[in-house]
């Protein structure tokens, strides 16, 4: 079982990434593993499981990233941050890539010198409150204490709403998921503010999930992705890449159990691409020719891995909604393989 590491408290960031030095790929393989950035703890998106092996969404596009790159899913090591660490782990050089519930933003990804690589769930903010509050609409939240994660754009959001709509709040700050739901069931506060599929994710662990309700109000837009630092866009090509080949694999019907079959050839030209039984896609990516096979491999096409993890037969419970194919209505989407 491959060791965890847990980022303390880091100080402020001199996030100068241009100390991203190119050659990150170079760097991966010599050191043998893959250095990733998670959750310090999300049901179904990045958690340990009774084991001690970390499982969840975010954690799967890790192990695709290790199996496209050394053909083994196991080659890495999970590094838990923070709202507040995050940043400074990528732009430190202590992890190689960061997959955990981060927003896309300007400032992120031009003020802070990251490169975010891609979409892999379409969000938004919500708020959850107890039944027994007895409220239905977070417009009737005026005077409400709030659990809210510091360092996130969901604090920004959340003054943003408050203010727009006149209300007022008292925040409580916390840092990770697991003190805001020690706090929020504590009574500490009356709300807890996240993402619409973090309070999801949350509630599917409370003892008493009916006890809880998701208020219908999202407040704001949260493109989730992994990302890396800039400067490097070889490494950057093939983290991104690899996600895409995880949703054109869906898209395609390229899936864990055929992979294997469909990548001694089949008369799709774009499949047989993807999984390398035609040209050289690998070689353009510094990997082998069947890079795409192995991240299929490790925990299916992106459609498996949602299923697997939070989908609606899943304790989270989640709908496909605007992370559906852009073939059946949602926006996931990969450009060609060619």
């Amino acid at each position: 079982m491959k060791k965890t590491i847990f980022l303390g408290t880091l100080t402020a960031v001199g996030l100068v990434a241009g100390a991203a030095a190119a050659g990150t790929l170079d760097d991966v393989k010599a050191r043998g593993t893959l250095n990733c950035g998670v959750v310090t703890g999300l049901a179904g998106f990045g958690a340990p499981d009774a084991n001690g092996q970390w499982q969840g969404f975010d954690v799967s596009v890790c192990r695709a990233v290790a199996a496209a790159v050394f053909g083994d899913p196991t080659a890495v090591e999970f590094i838990p941050t923070t709202g507040k660490t995050r940043f400074t782990a990528l732009a430190s050089g202590e992890i190689d890539m960061l997959a955990r519930n981060t927003t896309w933003t300007f400032s992120r990804d031009v003020d802070l010198k990251f490169e975010f690589i891609g979409i892999n769930y379409y969000d938004g903010q919500g708020f959850m409150v107890p039944a027994s509050l007895g409220v239905s609409s977070a417009k009737e939240l005026n005077g409400a204490t709030v659990c809210i994660q510091t360092g996130t754009t969901t604090e920004l959001n959340l003054a943003d709403f408050f203010e727009e709509n006149n209300l007022e709040y008292e925040p409580v700050p916390i840092e990770t998921n697991a003190e805001a739901q020690q706090q929020y069931l504590a009574g500490a506060c009356d709300v807890y503010t996240t993402d619409a599929s973090g309070l999801a994710a949350t509630r599917a662990t409370f003892e008493n999930p009916d006890d809880h309700i998701i208020l219908p109000e999202i407040v704001s837009k949260e493109p989730l992705g992994p990302l890396v630092r800039h400067g490097d866009p070889e490494w950057g090509d093939v983290v991104r890449w690899t996600l895409n080949a995880l949703i054109a694999a869906e898209e395609l019907g390229v899936t864990s159990a055929n992979v294997a079959e469909l990548a001694e050839g089949t008369e799709n030209p774009e499949v047989n691409r993807l999984l390398g039984s035609e040209g050289n896609l690998g070689e353009m990516l510094g990997l082998e020719a069947d890079w795409a096979k192995n991240a299929i491999m490790a925990n299916g096409n992106y459609g498996e891995i949602f299923e697997k993890n939070i989908g609606e037969n899943t304790p989270i419970g989640l709908a496909r909604g605007l992370n559906a194919q852009w073939t059946e209505g949602g926006l996931i989407y990969s450009p060609p393989f060619r």
